[in-house]
């Protein structure tokens, strides 16, 4: 038993060559962007919220899963807690774009324009939160949150490695219950900020719960995704079919969450048949959104609930890879199910759409990798890494 908990101590070298491609993503969405915005600014501005939003949703997803496996005191998972909190320093770079989205907003958001509340009645109902001043504070207010609460939660990661010792995990498990309520709060606010206000009409009161188990769903399995391509460039060697199997039950169940909130708001939209509600259905009911109703349920509900199901499809790299990468695409086919017809009123896709994701993620991968090799990829003195190690079921 003693020599699997020897030769753990184990850093992620980021080769150049890796950082040159990375570099070469960024500067195609930077090109994509640049000719979006002179070509076809409305679409651009689109392009931009949403891979914004894409990847800020799993920044936020990952720091809500560490915390989890710390208030649950969960064993299986504490040898590949350095990729949630990888995941989270994004933050920060998403702030910055966020705020660059002020020059946008009228683009946008209906609301955000002179004088609208004086010929909309409902607008000028919401205009004490709907206001340009007051969205920005709450980004402002939401990142600094957000951020102070990750990097103390990194800074006591770092410090228990170097220590040792309960102290720092008992003052992890404890900033981490005030996080999740940071988080639960915030986020769902932050989703109806974003998303839900594109349509300031429209009402629904499941849409932000909806978009916290989103963002949890998609982050659970980046997170699986880059556990798997770790170990198969000869990190994490503790890696078994246990540990898949329980990253399987994350995405299994947050799965069907996610198509038990989707279902709930539709089937109540559908019944109580008010035209302020039932609007944003009818205006996705056509053509390509038509279509895309039902991709987004068979990418992000049923194909999990199908395919990791099974114990033995559970447990393997060779069918979880390809759901993981599925579920990737259903979040950017749920994204763009809201923002298209409120913002763009088609379904165009090409170039710019795929070179302003190749950009964002090409940013996101580089700041992981880099935070990833920053620290031992294995936290050696956590409490219940043997346990992580020698996790068999």
């Amino acid at each position: 038993m003693e020599s699997k908990m020897h030769n753990l101590e184990d850093r992620l070298i980021v080769q150049k060559n890796f950082k040159y491609l990375l570099y070469f993503l960024i500067g195609i969405g930077i090109i994509s962007m640049v000719a979006g915005f002179v070509l076809d600014p409305e679409r651009a501005w689109a392009n931009y919220l949403l891979n914004n939003y894409y990847f800020v949703s799993l920044a936020i997803g990952a720091a809500f899963f560490g915390a989890i496996q710390y208030i649950t005191q969960a064993g299986w998972s504490s040898a590949f807690k350095r990729i949630p909190e990888a995941m989270a320093s994004y933050l920060p770079f998403a702030a910055v774009f966020f705020l660059f989205m002020y020059f946008g907003m009228h683009t946008l958001f209906h609301w955000s324009h002179e004088g609208i509340t004086q010929t909309d009645a409902l607008l000028a109902h919401k205009a004490p939160y709907l206001n340009v001043p007051f969205f920005f504070f709450r980004v402002v207010l939401f990142f600094g949150l957000w951020i102070l609460m990750t990097k103390l939660l990194r800074k006591l990661s770092l410090k228990e490695d170097a220590e040792g010792g309960m102290v720092n995990f008992y003052k992890s498990e404890k900033y981490s219950k005030i996080l999740i309520f940071i988080l639960g709060i915030s986020f769902t606010l932050f989703a109806i900020d974003m998303i839900m206000s594109l349509e300031p009409h429209w009402f629904s009161g499941l849409f932000a719960a909806k978009s916290f188990i989103a963002a949890f769903l998609h982050a659970a399995t980046v997170i699986a995704l880059i556990v798997i391509i770790l170990h198969k460039i000869g990190h994490l060697p503790m890696l078994n079919r246990s540990h898949l199997h329980d990253f399987s039950r994350y995405i299994f169940m947050l799965s069907i969450i996610w198509g038990y909130f989707n279902f709930a708001e539709y089937m109540i939209i559908w019944y109580g048949n008010i035209p302020e509600e039932t609007i944003f259905y009818v205006s996705r009911s056509q053509g390509v959104f038509g279509v895309l109703f039902f991709v987004n349920i068979i990418l992000n509900w049923f194909i999990p609930f199908l395919f990791l199901m099974p114990r033995m499809t559970s447990r393997s790299k060779l069918f979880m890879v390809p759901i993981i990468v599925l579920l990737m695409i259903g979040q950017y086919t749920e994204l763009y199910y809201y923002i298209w017809p409120a913002v763009v009123h088609g379904s165009k896709f090409g170039i710019l759409e795929i070179g302003t994701y190749l950009g964002f993620l090409g940013l996101f991968t580089l700041v992981v990798t880099n935070t990833l090799s920053k620290a031992n990829l294995v936290p050696l003195n956590h409490p219940y890494l043997e346990e992580s190690v020698y996790h068999q079921f």
